[in-house]
């Protein structure tokens, strides 16, 4: 592989060529406690942890009253944590405000979409336009950038954390209708044409009479409420961009970044990753539940990992915040089983991220959060299971120097789009409550992974040129340049897989006249789709591959959704509907269209046809799968590359003991620090980091 010899990427931080291990840290709750805070030195120490994340709600903290600030005591928390080896991300603090904010300049509180204004409490509930709560933040970020900018222990900026919410005041309503002027260029003509305004007589004759949407008011103006949705997104953004200004024109070499929460819907991550430094993000997958096998819930966390990963693919992303333990917010708290916390840090590791840290690292003794799992229990020593967990995680990871800074190089796309996911969330139509994208996305991701296939999870909008297969689940937004950028893809040799609900409808959730899917793409995908049949729970047809040019074959259960196609003249029927008025239509096809060629995949379908379908087009084309791809179910392997060399993270997704064959040649393993070769065993949960020797 050529990226083998690819220039490793510079360190998350500057200096410190080491993979970083940490986690938040609130030394503001404990400033009573000058013993806890040093045994705190002791402990992190033990732990292997080589960073610190502080001051992320410490706004009371820093300054106690309007004007009056209090900075002593971050100063000798920098000061100590640096004494002491530790690296420092250092957050603004706007993620939740003082009381006496709330009370002198109400104007920053939250309206809700019912016109309800909040009470001070819960956290990101600010007005995102707010020039007082704007102009407040800038003047602190001003001081923490003036007073600790040149900190040694300084390595980065943490922006807030995790943005999140809506606002309905009137400052926000007044910013969405200028948001509106700029995107419809101030006609209302425009804007109405756009909207189908037509409908039910919902014609604006004013920017002015525009709200946004309400329980009470307009809800069913598809277009207003899309666009609302990206107004939300894009305010988020803005507000966040008015944090970093002081930071980066005061400390122009530290980098910034902000948490982000995988896949939550109400900011677009390829909006906001122009403007940081550093992509990271918080991951709290639901381990060890009672509705999908462990391996699949390690799966769709890849999916985000990965969705991540591609956000800034020319480096490594942070995994800023998971558990050791449990958390605190789910309907059932479960703990991580002994092995979980190493195999879902090297999870991360594997999959392109240079950093694994906690929330948290010393519980918090009272409010919310006093039973989220932490490093450091209320027992306050490290003579607990978690605690010896996450020092063998340290140690392991600091033997893994040489993984800083790798890359990964997919040969796969799988398009996740924020866009698509809000329109097709407020379609009303198809199967109202299982329309399931996400999920949909990560079943057809499930296929590369079981194979050790790296892949992107890219948005619509993304170059599709660096990749040989490109998979568009649903993807019932399409926009003009996205219908000509993949028709340029499979016409130039790529390979493209649609499904049902494709090209339904244009960037403003307009129907697209002509046919689906619209736009042009009915030549490439070489189907028309004419209806869409919505299945009850119970119901259920099948999918029969007959006699084909790709040697598929079986019978696979479709269920929730069948797409009822017809194939274009010189498009081959791959598989056919088993049953109803469509028995005999078909469910699969490969069109070959210039030097590509498209699959589409009419119905909602078992995984298992999927597997088949991606397995033969992963031998086609010659697509690299780590250590020969042949795995146990619930085994998965990723490669990382730099310098020459190519790391392998195997990882067993099982709670039983697994063993894969190994091709030829000796490997070193980091986490036995023995060699093997033949056959590797892994443990339950079990990880290996191996090298080619």
């Amino acid at each position: 592989m050529q990226g083998k010899n690819v220039k490793k990427a510079a360190p998350v931080f500057s200096g410190v060529p080491h993979l970083i291990h940490g986690g938040d840290y609130n030394p503001d709750q404990w400033l009573d406690r000058p013993d806890i805070l040093e045994e705190d030195n002791r402990l992190m120490k033990l732990a292997g942890v080589n960073s610190a994340s502080v001051g992320i709600f410490a706004w009371m903290a820093l300054e106690p009253s309007e004007g009056v600030y209090h900075f002593e005591w971050l100063d000798k928390t920098l000061d100590r944590l640096y004494e002491n080896g530790i690296s420092v991300i250092l957050a603004t603090p706007s993620g939740a405000r003082p009381a006496w904010m709330d009370r002198n300049h109400p104007e920053v509180l939250r309206v809700n979409a019912d016109r309800i204004k909040n009470l001070h409490g819960f956290r990101h509930n600010h007005c995102f336009t707010s020039p007082y709560y704007r102009n407040k933040v800038r003047e602190m970020n001003t001081l923490l950038a003036e007073q600790y900018g040149n900190h040694p222990a300084v390595k980065m900026w943490h922006i807030s954390n995790e943005y999140g919410g809506e606002c309905h005041c009137e400052l926000c309503q007044e910013a969405f209708r200028a948001w509106l002027r700029k995107k419809y260029h101030n006609d209302i003509n425009e804007l109405n044409a756009q909207w189908w305004t037509s409908f039910w007589s919902h014609t604006f004759t004013s920017f002015d009479e525009i709200e946004s949407p309400a329980p009470q008011g307009e809800m069913h103006l598809h277009a207003l409420k899309l666009d609302w949705k990206r107004f939300v997104s894009d305010q988020h953004i803005d507000f966040m961009r008015n944090e970093i200004e002081p930071l980066k024109r005061l400390a122009p070499n530290i980098p910034v970044t902000t948490n982000t929460m995988g896949t939550y819907p109400g900011i677009d991550l390829w909006k906001l990753a122009p403007y940081i430094d550093r992509i990271a993000w918080d991951s709290y997958p639901s381990w060890h539940n009672d509705y999908q096998p462990f391996w699949e819930q390690g799966a769709e966390t890849a999916f985000l990992h990965d969705v991540n990963r591609a956000l800034k693919p020319d480096m490594p992303y942070m995994l800023m915040e998971n558990t050791p333990s449990l958390v605190n917010h789910k309907a059932f708290n479960k703990l991580k089983r002994p092995g979980v916390n190493k195999l879902s840090g090297i999870q991360a590791i594997a999959h392109g991220s240079d950093t694994v840290q906690y929330f948290q690292w010393r519980k918090s003794r009272g409010s919310a959060e006093k039973f989220h799992g932490a490093v450091v229990d209320h027992v306050g020593h490290e003579n607990t299971r978690v605690f010896r967990e996450v020092a063998d995680l340290g140690a392991l990871l600091s033997r893994l120097d040489g993984v800083v800074g790798t890359h990964t190089y997919p040969e796969v796309a799988i398009i996740y789009d924020w866009e698509n996911r809000w329109a097709i969330d407020d379609l009303q139509g198809w199967i109202m409550e299982r329309k399931h994208y996400e999920k949909t996305c990560q079943n057809h991701y499930k296929s590369f992974w079981k194979r050790g296939v790296s892949v992107n999870v890219i948005s619509m909008d993304c170059d599709f040129t660096p990749y040989k297969v490109v998979v568009a689940p649903m993807l019932y937004m399409l926009k003009p340049t996205v219908a000509r950028h993949l028709r340029e893809f499979v016409e130039k040799g790529g390979v493209l897989v649609t499904t049902y609900g494709t090209g339904y409808v244009n960037e403003n959730d307009l129907c697209w006249l002509g046919g689906f899917p619209g736009d042009g793409l009915m030549d490439v995908t070489g189907i028309w789709a004419e209806e869409i049949d919505s299945f009850f729970p119970t119901d259920r047809n099948a999918v029969v591959f007959g006699e084909n040019s790709d040697g598929l074959a079986g019978t696979y259960t479709a269920f929730d959704m069948a797409e009822i196609i017809h194939a274009r003249e010189g498009c081959e029927v791959l598989a056919t509907y088993a049953e109803d008025f469509y028995k005999g239509m078909p469910a699969v096809t490969k069109n070959r269209f210039g030097e590509g060629v498209c699959y589409h995949i009419a119905a909602r379908t078992e995984n298992a046809l999927m597997d088949a379908l991606y397995d033969s087009i992963i031998a086609q084309h010659d697509i690299e799968m780590a250590l020969g791809g042949e795995f146990p179910l619930g085994v998965t392997v990723q490669q990382r590359y730099g310098d020459g060399e190519t790391y392998y993270f195997v990882m067993n997704f099982n709670d039983e003991p697994k063993q894969l064959a190994l091709p030829g040649g000796i490997y070193y393993d980091y986490v036995s620090e023995k060699e093997v070769a033949g056959v590797l065993r892994l443990e339950q949960y079990g990880v290996a980091v191996l090298i080619r020797k």
